[in-house]
């Protein structure tokens, strides 16, 4: 069974909310792609559309946008998700995951489209911008 840690940033305010989520609400990330669009019920937000925009694995390493399918891949990176190359020219092999939700995934980074402000919705009481949902 899946278990996701979820990422919302809410691009009116800047601020990030992180949810816990299993069961039945990871099984709808499940097979999804970066880009794609998922209901806010997922994570407990009622009316908002999500954009799933990045991840990591158990190991860190990044999900990449431009890597189809969810298994691991070496390419050779000049710069971009998951290498940040010290100076020009500097290209090196990194390990990545490619862009689909698989179990092997542990945190799911995604943003608000549509639906208002995250903290209105969680009652604006939360002090460091996070919560659990649980």
């Amino acid at each position: 069974m899946a278990d996701f840690k979820v990422v919302v940033a809410d691009p009116e305010d800047g601020s990030t909310h992180q949810f816990d989520v299993d069961g039945q609400d990871a099984n709808r990330f499940l097979g999804r792609d970066l880009g794609d669009e998922v209901d806010g019920n997922a994570v407990g937000l009622s009316g908002f559309t999500l954009e799933l925009t990045g991840g990591s694995d158990k190991a860190g390493r990044p999900m990449r946008k431009d890597v189809a399918g969810p298994n691991l891949k070496s390419l050779l990176l000049e710069g971009g998700v998951g290498y940040n190359p010290s100076r020009d020219g500097e290209r090196k092999r990194i390990s990545v995951r490619g862009r689909e939700i698989s179990e092997e995934v542990v945190q799911i980074n995604a943003k608000v489209v549509d639906g208002g402000s995250v903290a209105d919705a969680l009652g604006g009481d939360e002090e460091d911008g996070d919560e659990d949902d649980e």
